[in-house]
Formats: C-alpha cells, structure tokens, sequence
C-alpha cells in the first residue's frame, strides 16, 4: 500500500514510522527540507514542497497513492490537501488531522476527508475513559462524521450483566464489535455474556448515540 503523509512534524514521521514497520510503501511531503535529516526514518521517501500546490502533488503523483494522510499542525493545510487529493486526484481514503476542536465540524466529505482524527477529543475520551466507568465515551469519528467508534465500561450495578449480547436490544445502526476483558480482546457473539468491568466497543452512528447511551445506563428501560 502506497501512503502519502503530508506534514513530516512529530505525529507524521510516527505514522511514517508505523507504516514502513509494517511493509508500507511512504512519501512524506514537507516544505522544510532540514526535516529529512532530523526524521531519523529509513526507507521513506521525501518530497520538499507545499502540498497546497497542485504542482506539488502532481510531482508526487498523488493519484497513485492509496490513503493520502493530511498530519500538519494547520487545520486549514489539512483540509486544503484532502480536497485537493479527493477532487483532483481520485484518491480513495484521506485521513485528516484535527487540531483545533472548534474546526472539526469542517472535517468531513465535503472537504474530501474520510476519516478525521481530532487528537485533543481523543486524548480526552482516553482520559474520560479511565476515570468514567459507565459512561459512554466517543473515540473516533469515522465516515466523514456520520459514524463512531465508543467505548462503554460495565459497572458492577449494570443491568446488561448477565445477558447475553443476543438478549440485548442494541438500537438500529449500533454493532457491538469487541469486548476488552482482563486485557483480553473478545470477538462477541450472540452467546457472549457481559460482565462486570467489561469494555465494550461500538461502532454506531452519531444519531444512535444518546439512545445506546440511554439503553447502557438503564434510563430506557
């Protein structure tokens, strides 16, 4: 898989990273040349210039690539090179950075962006996760903003334990897709039964949300 990384800072050499760990084909785009060096990254490959240029990411052909990555610090270079990569090159997964809160309503299909990761909402669902148990918590936007990845801890006065996941009437749009427990991850069936300290995960929609929130807490009942 060829992965265009647009934004060679600490977060996209650590995607970069990641990625040619793992047998992946990488371009990093960054302005700064002296980049390159500090990068400490074998086996990337580099393109000094502005992605905001068209001339930039024609020079990369960019229309060969699989997932372009748009990981610099500025919400407005960000959005600028996943349009340009949707409308202009036809790529067919962008991934874009979120960094101010305040802009993540712009992260969505209509600036080209399919998946957004807002990493201060991240970082506080983590936190919220740990001092939370019993409250839904949202991890991850997915499909331009119309779904989400949550996160729910079973507490031990849940009325779910004991059921199993068939005997549970998840709303419409809501799928239950793993359960943590005891640091073990789980592939649920219909069979599985929830326990006490249960990390369950959803992907569900944003509309489903406060209804799976209201079925978890015992509040529909």
């Amino acid at each position: 898989m060829l992965v265009v990384i647009v934004g060679a800072g600490s977060v996209g050499c650590s995607i970069a990273k990641e990625l040619l760990s793992n047998g992946h084909e990488t371009l990093l785009i960054d302005p700064k040349p002296e980049v390159i060096g500090k990068s400490g990254l074998r086996g990337a490959r580099w393109l000094v210039g502005d992605a905001c240029e068209i001339s930039t990411l024609r020079e990369a052909k960019l229309e060969e690539a699989d997932v372009v990555v748009s990981a610099t610090g500025d919400d407005k270079v960000n959005l600028v090179v996943s349009l340009l990569a949707k409308s202009e090159f036809g790529v067919g997964r962008t991934v874009g950075r979120v960094n101010n809160p305040k802009n993540d309503w712009m992260f969505d299909d209509s600036w080209g962006v399919d998946v957004a990761v807002n990493t201060p909402r991240l970082m506080t669902a983590l936190v919220e996760e740990a001092v939370e148990i019993g409250d839904l918590v949202r991890l991850m936007t997915l499909q331009t903003g119309v779904a989400s990845l949550v996160e729910f801890t079973v507490p031990a006065d849940s009325h779910v334990i004991g059921l199993t996941v068939g005997a549970v009437n998840w709303p419409l749009d809501t799928t239950l897709v793993a359960i943590l427990r005891d640091e073990a991850p789980i592939t649920p069936s219909a069979d599985d039964v929830v326990e006490a300290a249960d990390e369950l995960f959803f992907l569900t929609t944003i509309a489903a949300e406060n209804e799976l929130r209201t079925l978890l807490s015992g509040h529909g009942e």
